[in-house]
């Protein structure tokens, strides 16, 4: 039955997300229209420049037709995603009612090729590539110069909490605020206290559960906040640690957690890589590392990092004048070098991460917490695409 919610919130979280993309793509075909017909309308009565300016427009907004229908088509995708989950709840309730664990297996596989289908689908409906960096939004000014901020990626759009965690080594406390409002007021948190303290800033909470890289070590930790428990904790093998391969302003960031539209990724690196990143994606259950991919790029020249739609985007800096430089492509296990310019208002990032229910970059920027809205640029999936 969880793994249903989970698909179900999921559900929720990827139709909040692409709701304002679509509806753009919707004016835009209305745009395409109006000129279509004045196009049309013309006849002669519009002098050359003119005329030529508005099939100039037409030609930018005709790929725009092939994308909305694309749209149209996986918003059925949703729709009937949305009954397949309807009917498996019901059909699990029933079963856990009146037959106890009877056909449990054939459920089981139901509910992973339906997350499955979930994911393919919001890979479709909300990823593309990173094009744009909005400006900064200071949301805050509290704590030390380094540290991290964050909201659960998986949870409903009616939960904004926020998790707030000051220092970059040997902290164990964590502030839970019940909204973005009392965040901001610094009122209405709660505090827990990890049972080992962390390392670094590149914490992530996921479903419920905060993932940490624990101090001198190279063990993941997955901190459950309802029963204040430690759920489950792993070495990811080979990593280094304590300031063995940081990012470039050091602070103890050998390991960093993210969390994208596809689940939950490290990035870190090794002895036998050479110092260059590796990205790995866990199993948010067991933290077993998935896959491994090896970028080629070094540790030490990027200034932090950030994952959207199974990307990895690297910025050459963590100082002011830093831009996304780098971007490695898991699906294809290929890289580009890229130069998307990003604001670094107050001169030292210690925190980046993106949050894909909000669409947005969380930043620890020298005591500054800060939010950055990106832009994608959606293209409709074809074999090898990135």
């Amino acid at each position: 039955m969880g793994k249903v919610q989970n698909v179900s919130q999921s559900m929720e979280v990827l139709e909040l997300r692409t709701y304002r993309d679509l509806q753009y793509v919707r004016s835009m075909e209305t745009l395409m229209r109006s000129l279509d017909a004045r196009l049309r309308a013309a006849d002669g009565s519009l002098s050359a420049k003119s005329f030529q300016e508005l099939k100039d427009r037409m030609s930018e907004l005709l790929p725009l037709s092939s994308v909305l229908e694309q749209y149209k088509a996986d918003t059925r995708t949703i729709v009937r995603l949305r009954e397949e989950v309807r009917n498996l709840s019901s059909s699990l309730a029933a079963i856990q009612e009146e037959m106890g664990a009877y056909g449990y297996e054939d459920l089981q596989r139901r509910v992973m090729a339906l997350e499955a289908r979930l994911h393919a689908c919001a890979q479709k409906l909300g990823c593309g590539k990173l094009t744009g960096v909005s400006n900064p939004i200071t949301v805050r000014a509290m704590g030390s110069r380094f540290g991290s901020w964050m909201t659960d990626t998986m949870a409903p759009s009616a939960d904004s909490r926020v998790w707030y965690m000051d220092g970059y080594y040997k902290g164990r406390r964590v502030l839970e605020f019940r909204t973005l409002g009392d965040f901001i007021k610094g009122q209405n948190f709660i505090q827990h206290l990890l049972p080992q303290p962390w390392a670094g800033t590149g914490h992530v909470v996921y479903n419920g559960s905060l993932f940490y890289n624990k101090y001198q070590s190279n063990v993941v930790v997955k901190y459950h906040f309802r029963s204040r428990s430690v759920l489950v904790q792993r070495s990811l093998p080979g990593a280094g640690y304590n300031n063995t391969f940081p990012y470039s302003w050091g602070g103890f960031s050998d390991m960093d957690f993210m969390v994208d539209e596809s689940g939950l990724w490290a990035v870190y690196t090794t002895n036998q890589n050479a110092g260059n990143i590796v990205v790995s994606r866990l199993d948010p259950h067991t933290l077993e590392v998935v896959r491994s991919w090896d970028t080629g790029y070094p540790k030490r020249s990027a200034g932090e990092a950030f994952m959207i739609c199974g990307v990895l985007y690297v910025t050459n800096s963590h100082l002011a004048g830093a831009k996304v430089y780098f971007a490695y492509f898991t699906n294809t296990s290929s890289y580009e070098y890229t130069d998307v310019p990003f604001h670094n208002q107050y001169s030292h990032i210690s925190m980046l991460d993106y949050n894909p229910r909000e669409r947005a970059l969380y930043t620890w920027n020298n005591g500054h917490q800060v939010l950055y809205n990106v832009t994608l640029f959606h293209v409709i999936s074809t074999a090898g695409d990135p």
